[in-house]
């Protein structure tokens, strides 16, 4: 087997036709002068067609996603492809390699985008990032998942307002749809910035491989594949109707120590309705957090060490944008 190369620039068109091609992309040099790398896949189709970008790990504990990447490359026949798919496993190779979820100068990447060029470590890798990857894609398919200590339902983050970008949404069979334009330093605010359709989606939770929703996450760009005639298969679109929600909120503590939960992912609560309880070392109840609208469990804190401020639920606002109630 062939070493896989290490290149500085990606040039698309110089895979061939109808083949997968694999590479090391070097973005910048660690402490020792040795290149920090980025894995990306490229599959080139036989055919002319668009060009559509996968990224995970933008975060280095969100695993995931990364699986759903290579799934999609151990399915993908390039010779019966029209366009090309674009892979990175690993956005965060620093984090990664630490096992951590922000840069290894303590930066969290997806709220510094496009990042800077000649600003800081983190600044100058993400602008890197947007300038050799990034502007290679027409759409983007960006996979998270919950963070240490919580967890997610499967759902997506899109505009809602964009026709296409919220039918990329659903077709990521997502238990919710959150609409969010962007414009918070995400890779998928600088995406729609360069004109990229984009979405997030949350498949899951940290730390850790999960069948079920790799094998969403793998359905998902699938279906995107096949919408843009990318590939001859067709969508498998969801039988139901995932939850709109139009904002969401994540609420927090303001006492610290042990934190429970009470209600469960995609839970539907009512104004009022007792969410989590704080109690002290010794056992002894301190205080108990109510839902302050009617709303849906989109994600939880599932870990009971809790300093003041620590959060408890993200909670949507149910509700359809105008292009999702028409759609």
């Amino acid at each position: 087997m062939k070493g896989i190369p290490f290149v500085e620039e990606l040039h698309v068109d110089a895979v061939p036709r109808g083949t997968v091609e694999r590479f090391h992309l070097s973005l910048v040099r660690d402490p020792r002068g040795m290149r920090i790398t980025v894995p990306v896949l490229i599959a080139r189709g036989v055919e002319d067609g668009p060009t559509l970008g996968l990224t995970a790990a933008i975060h280095g504990d969100e695993l995931n996603g990364m699986r759903v990447i290579h799934r999609v490359f151990e399915e993908l026949d390039p010779k019966d492809l029209r366009g090309t798919v674009i892979g990175v496993p690993v956005v965060n190779v620093p984090g990664f390699l630490e096992g951590k979820r922000y840069f290894n100068d303590g930066v969290d990447l997806n709220r510094i985008m496009p990042g800077k060029q000649g600003g800081n470590a983190s600044q100058v890798y993400a602008h890197r990032f947007v300038e050799r990857v990034l502007c290679k894609f027409d759409r983007l398919i960006d996979l998270h998942t919950a963070s240490f200590g919580r967890v997610n339902t499967l759902y997506v983050r899109a505009d809602l307002e964009n026709e296409e970008t919220a039918w990329m949404a659903r077709a990521q069979h997502p238990q919710i749809v959150l609409h969010n334009p962007g414009h918070d330093g995400t890779l998928r605010a600088a995406a729609v910035d360069l004109g990229i359709p984009a979405i997030t989606v949350e498949v899951g939770d940290p730390n850790r491989f999960q069948k079920k929703m790799i094998r969403y996450g793998f359905m998902g760009v699938a279906n995107v594949l096949a919408h843009l005639k990318m590939v001859d298969l067709d969508e498998e679109l969801p039988s139901f109707e995932p939850v709109h929600c139009s904002s969401s909120k994540w609420l927090y503590t303001d006492v610290g120590g042990l934190l429970q939960v009470h209600v469960d992912l995609g839970d539907i609560v009512e104004e009022g309705q007792r969410l989590a309880s704080v109690t002290d070392i010794f056992g002894k109840r301190l205080t108990t957090y109510k839902a302050p609208s009617r709303g849906i469990v989109i994600g939880k804190s599932t870990h009971p060490v809790n300093q003041t401020g620590s959060r408890i639920l993200h909670l949507g606002a149910m509700g359809e944008t105008a292009s999702s109630a028409g759609g």
